[in-house]
């Protein structure tokens, strides 16, 4: 059986039907279009993998700042406060959270990512991985497997709604981010095929509607809480699917709201800096200061 990831229940019906999961159907599936060895692509995914963990760890440098002066040290400052043990977070939650704005700040210092699917929300998979990784019984192989798992559920996002902020605003960006997300980790955590899909509809309802209004122009505010948050809700979604909390919309029809959603936004929420954040008295100012524009 040929998939196109059309759908997210074409994916899960042919998981069931041949009693695998969606990272196997998408690893199988991605060898054959691309005419490779499974083993090769695998390694290459494992790849990715370790680029994401460098992405964190070099993010949460003390002394790190962008150009602009955005982004500086919030990673560090928030990975100190889990570890005071006076986070509201937990440790977890919390990982997820620095981990996040590590990976960020790594792109406004123009260091090295994995765009996932895209720079504007690259922290949330490696944070919510990473945060797994450490705290739970969880190896690489199974994060490579998630890896596979995401992917294919993006492809389907992608092929269905946007992925892009200038298209469909912040929600095709951290919004798809975080269903891949809570889709990777619920199979991960042993959950099954239709676990994975309420997951992704979970999360793509907790951001759908989200606007693209970066300040100045650029991925630094507010993209780096925008993943923090992100990848809390990613991590409740899946907590509620493994839980057994279903969608009452189905995710196919939730992902092609979320498409037409976007398409209703206003060209100023969309990644253009006219409208929301990027309009205020301050964001104004700022870009003034850092291209010479008139706020």
């Amino acid at each position: 059986m040929k998939i196109d990831f059309s759908s997210v229940e074409q994916i899960i019906m042919a998981a069931k039907a041949q009693n695998t999961t969606i990272s196997d159907i998408t690893l199988r599936q991605s060898a054959h279009d691309m005419k490779v060895d499974k083993k090769e692509i695998f390694e290459k995914m494992a790849h990715n993998l370790e680029v994401m963990k460098s992405s964190i760890e070099e993010g949460l440098a003390p002394n790190i700042r962008s150009l602009s002066g955005l982004t500086n040290n919030e990673a560090h400052l928030f990975k100190k406060h889990v570890e005071s043990g006076k986070s509201l977070s937990g440790k977890l939650l919390g990982e997820a959270v620095y981990g996040s704005m590590a990976v960020m700040s790594t792109n406004a210092c123009m260091g090295r990512i994995v765009a996932s699917p895209t720079a504007g929300s690259s922290g949330i998979i490696p944070s919510c991985f990473m945060a797994l990784l450490s705290n739970l019984d969880v190896d690489d192989d199974k994060l490579v497997r998630g890896l596979f798992n995401a992917s294919g559920i993006g492809m389907v996002i992608a092929r269905n709604a946007s992925i892009s902020g200038a298209v469909g605003g912040c929600q095709a960006e951290c919004g798809s981010a975080a269903a891949m997300t809570a889709s990777a980790m619920v199979e991960i955590m042993g959950g099954t095929p239709e676990m994975c899909g309420h997951a992704v509809a979970h999360a793509l309802k907790s951001l759908m509607g989200l606007v693209c209004d970066p300040v100045a122009g650029l991925v630094e505010e507010p993209c780096v809480t925008r993943n923090a948050a992100s990848s809390a809700i990613a991590i409740i979604s899946a907590d509620m699917a493994l839980a057994g909390i279903k969608s009452v919309i189905p995710v196919d029809e939730v992902i092609v709201a979320m498409g037409e959603v976007g398409k209703a936004l206003p060209s100023s929420l969309r990644e253009t800096a006219e409208g929301g954040l990027a309009d205020t008295p301050t964001a104004r100012r700022i870009e003034g200061e850092l291209f010479g524009r008139k706020g």
